[in-house]
């Protein structure tokens, strides 16, 4: 008897702007601005989960709008009183998000992507195609482990000042 296995589509995906030199922030801030990123990033997230550590949260100064935040945090001092925020104290409570069906996102920092890359099944990156000095880098990527499926070369121009492209890989 043959025995066939229903796989579920656990989305999973991390979504990041990173420096040629693999950097992504210094002093708990973005280091450049990239108005059409920040657009690309919106329309993505959207509507759907945002899986962040503290520093990272605290550096977007907000709640962003139609967003879900979950902050994985063992600081218990926490407290966020918003229903669109939930603070969680270990990777094991975020078994939820890393088996659903919806597509959830880690939206960084550093510790974070690399505790949750493990497992994403997608990732967005926007290459920018500087080096910048900062003291927050994205870990490597395997590339035995990821394959690029859509590629957008991005416009440099006034408000947009550095070459950029919009990435988007899955585990292979």
């Amino acid at each position: 008897m043959i025995l066939k296995i229903i796989q579920k589509k656990h989305m999973l995906s991390i979504i990041v702007a990173v420096a040629k030199n693999n950097v992504i922030g210094k002093d708990n801030k973005l280091i450049w601005h990239i108005p059409e990123d920040l657009k690309h990033f919106k329309n993505i997230t959207t509507g759907h989960t945002v899986i962040m550590g503290r520093k990272t949260f605290e550096s977007l100064g907000r709640i962003l709008p139609n967003r879900k935040h979950v902050i994985l945090c063992n600081d218990m001092e926490l407290n966020i009183q918003d229903e669109n925020v939930e603070v969680l104290p270990d990777i094991s409570m975020l078994k939820k998000y890393i088996e659903s069906e919806e597509e959830n996102f880690v939206i960084g920092g550093a510790t974070i992507y690399k505790l949750l890359m493990p497992y994403a099944k997608k990732m967005y990156i926007t290459h920018i195609n500087q080096e910048f000095e900062g003291d927050v880098t994205f870990p490597e990527i395997n590339q035995n482990e990821w394959k690029a499926v859509y590629s957008k070369k991005g416009l440099k121009d006034d408000k947009n000042p550095y070459d950029y492209e919009f990435v988007n890989y899955e585990r292979i």
